[in-house]
């Protein structure tokens, strides 16, 4: 076991190490900067940003400003009760409690003190009860993470790379006192780099992000995410930190509810273009059938766990299908799907069904049925959302993707409370440390909604960086 007395003296002294530079780990460190502190921030990859730069950039917020000039009726009490009714009740309530509370007030924060920018609409994501979710202008989360580096960069705090996590290291009072890292490190030799103590006079924060790329830990925790099941994650998402923080006493929570995304597609690596068409216009103005039969069988708009287990079930790549008038509404360019091929343009309804071998008679049912349901605002088969701009599916040319879910995201980690201090296997606070982000765990319970990562990351990030700067 590492500890602090192992060595003679500290190679480097701060008052504040962050491990990891996303969303989570940007925001506590601008906060702890502003508190007074001395801030290094330490990425293992050569690049900043991991897996916060590839997400499509959607923060979720109830009762902003937008909302009500919209005429949405929103409130941190609905986008709780929609979080814990997606995490099937396994959330934490102080955490989830927190998050949505202060969601309107961070989505603020972004525009005003990071100067990031957003799409002038609010779109409705499943499982959320009403519209709440917000989109970078560029549609990636690198418009919010570009802002935080300059931010970051404006207030002096270095961000340094390929400083990859060995050990966390406690003093003989069993505080969190610093970080052995390996300098010099390449995610393809695990013993590259030199060995540097880095001593954190107030506080260390881990938002080093999941494990949805870790093969091994993942197949621990559900043995059906093998090497076969595809990831939207960055290969550099794996458990060293987790495994780390457990070996010093932190509460896990939740390991094994692995979130599938239910928009990506089987013909495609990682993450793709497939998710936004699916998301963005498939789900929300179209349908998804089986092939086997035709037929409609979830709401598209459900939440994340409960299409991902429908597709499974039916045990083979499902059909997701707008129209023209849909990529309208959308308000997307699905240029760059098409030229892929991932997105498949067809002029008839008929022609879906020759090409993906769907019986046709059962297809032009289900498109005349789902019609009916625009037509009168109300589902009557599975109760999905049928928003206010939609019309019928009957304005070719028609889109078609296909669906297979892909690891996306991790709801387990280490367990914090709402200060961010990480909880020991007492569910104490752990004197020095702090987590933020995907590393932890407890907040979305069995299934994130969609969009409410980027938020959970912010206002946890944001809250300990304050916290870690008063110990």
């Amino acid at each position: 076991m590492v500890d602090a007395m192992i060595h003679q003296k500290w190679d480097e002294e701060t008052d504040v190490v962050v491990i990891g530079s996303g969303f989570a780990g940007l925001a506590a460190a601008i906060e702890a900067k502003n508190a007074g502190c001395s801030v290094i921030i330490l990425e293992k990859m050569k690049g900043y940003g991991g897996n916060s730069t590839i997400s499509d950039g959607v923060i979720a917020a109830a009762g902003t400003q937008m909302q009500a000039e919209a005429g949405i009726d929103d409130s941190p009490e609905r986008m709780y009760a929609d979080m814990v009714s997606a995490g099937l009740g396994l959330n934490q309530p102080e955490l989830v409690r927190t998050l949505a509370e202060a969601s309107a007030e961070v989505f603020q924060w972004t525009m005003d003190y990071l100067g990031v920018k957003y799409l002038d609409r609010i779109e409705q994501f499943g499982g959320h009860s009403v519209p709440r979710c917000y989109t970078t202008q560029n549609r990636s989360g690198s418009g919010i993470i570009k802002q935080q580096l300059r931010k970051v960069k404006e207030l002096g705090v270095q961000v340094r790379t390929r400083v990859a996590l060995q050990n966390i290291l406690k003093d003989p009072d069993e505080r969190v006192c610093g970080v052995l890292v390996r300098d010099g490190y390449v995610h393809a030799d695990s013993s590259s780099g030199i060995a540097k103590y880095v001593k954190a006079r107030k506080a260390v924060i881990l938002a080093t992000g999941g494990f949805g790329n870790d093969i091994d830990f993942r197949t621990s925790q559900d043995p059906r995410l093998t090497r076969e099941i595809g990831s939207t994650n960055k290969y550099s998402t794996t458990a060293e930190a987790l495994r780390e923080a457990m070996r010093i006493g932190a509460m896990p929570v939740h390991l094994s509810w692995i979130q599938l995304g239910p928009w990506a597609s089987p013909d495609e690596k990682g993450y793709g273009c497939g998710p936004e068409f699916a998301s963005y216009i498939a789900f929300a103005y179209g349908i998804m059938v089986n092939p086997a039969s035709g037929k409609r069988f979830v709401s598209e708009l459900a939440d994340r766990k409960i299409r991902s287990d429908s597709i499974l079930q039916i045990g083979q790549p499902c059909i997701g299908i707008a129209d023209q008038k849909g990529v309208a509404c959308s308000g997307r360019d699905i240029g760059h799907c098409l030229k892929k091929g991932v997105v498949k343009k067809f002029e008839r309804i008929d022609e879906i069904a020759a090409f993906y071998k769907i019986p046709a008679a059962a297809l032009s049912d289900t498109v005349a049925r789902f019609n009916t349901y625009v037509e009168n605002s109300r589902d009557e088969e599975f109760g999905k959302p049928i928003l206010p701009n939609a019309e019928p599916l009957r304005n070719p040319p028609y889109f078609c993707v296909r669906l297979w879910p892909k690891v996306h995201y991790t709801m387990g980690g280490i367990l914090i409370n709402s200060k961010a201090q990480v909880l020991d296997l007492a569910k104490r606070p752990m004197k020095g440390f702090y987590a933020a982000g995907e590393v932890t765990g407890g907040v979305h319970g069995a299934c994130r909604l969609g969009s409410c990562a980027i938020t959970d990351c912010l206002v946890f990030g944001r809250i300990a960086g304050k916290n870690a700067a008063e110990e």
